[in-house]
């Protein structure tokens, strides 16, 4: 902290413990206007004056650039008086509250993501209970179908949050996302990790996908037999314009399949609001063996994670 003393003419008598702050060059007689920007030595002096003028203590915070950097103070002035009580000036301190500024900006940011983040989320709740209702026949079978869904997003939520919003690994996903759904666990899941993490919001919708897939495979395909598999491959592959993540899902020693199928809510998050959130491609087929659904996410949705250091 500086303190410092001004005459009734707004110059300075001293200064103490003015190093690194922004009154390290005010010397005796000499003014705002000679150690300031014009427009932070400007509003000083007004501040100063109105302490004057209705005599009374003020308080108010200044930005100063010093190098590179920005700096901010935490300025108290306060009428200075003599022996017999008259005004004869101005009495400061000036606090640098820089890092406590840093902090507040920090947390507005903060603050701002999460209320983006949060109307994303709301956003895909929304049309998780938009598209659920439309080709739910029931209640009952709205409530289980949705619960389901809105699980499926807390989890990999779970993931996001536990990674400091980073997103999430895939491998991480399929565990949360498929394992649950398989009586067998992931003895009945082919899953060779890859090392990559992907973005927040590929990560809920990803992890959505493959929540619609367990649960188609559980209730119709290779999930609902024993014996039945589900083989998962992931892989980077060079694209038209960039690298792209494709993630191919496949179902092995199920019920055979059939090509008709009714359009349901699991085929329209599959085919069209995934790829769509991502910004990729998607494709589902109906194979007798087995569906098959491959997706491809972009670069800018995923991070490769480094390898380990060979030993």
């Amino acid at each position: 902290m500086s303190v410092f003393a001004q005459d009734l003419e707004l110059r300075y008598s001293w200064v103490a413990n003015s190093r690194n702050s922004w009154l390290c060059n005010a010397g005796d007689g000499m003014c705002d206007a000679d150690i300031l920007p014009q427009t932070a030595a400007e509003r000083a002096s007004e501040m100063k004056r109105q302490v004057l003028l209705k005599q009374q203590p003020l308080r108010y915070e200044m930005s100063v650039a010093q190098g590179s950097q920005l700096r901010w103070y935490d300025i108290c002035l306060d009428v200075d008086r003599d022996e017999t009580g008259e005004a004869c000036g101005i009495i400061g301190t000036s606090f640098d509250i820089t890092d406590q500024k840093r902090r507040e900006e920090t947390l507005k940011t903060l603050l701002r993501e999460l209320s983006h983040r949060s109307k994303n989320l709301l956003a895909i709740i929304q049309s998780l209970a938009s598209q659920t209702a439309r080709h739910s026949l029931t209640v009952p079978e709205f409530l289980v179908r949705f619960r389901g869904r809105i699980q499926s997003l807390s989890s990999s939520q779970d993931i996001v949050t536990d990674a400091d919003w980073r997103g999430a690994d895939l491998e991480s996903l399929v565990t949360t996302q498929v394992e649950r759904y398989a009586p067998d666990g992931m003895d009945q899941i082919d899953f060779r990790p890859i090392g990559v993490y992907l973005s927040p919001t590929a990560s809920l919708h990803v992890g959505l996908a493959l929540h619609e897939l367990a649960v188609n495979a559980a209730s119709y395909g290779s999930l609902s037999v024993p014996g039945g598999k589900v083989v998962i491959d992931a892989a980077f592959q060079r694209g038209e314009s960039e690298n792209v993540l494709v993630i191919d899902w496949r179902e092995i020693n199920g019920p055979r399949v059939r090509a008709e199928r009714d359009a349901r809510f699991g085929t329209s998050t599959l085919e069209r609001i995934v790829p769509n959130a991502v910004g990729g491609e998607a494709h589902l087929e109906y194979r007798p063996e087995g569906i098959r659904y491959t997706l491809t996410v972009p670069e800018a949705q995923y991070e490769v994670m480094p390898r380990p250091a060979e030993a």
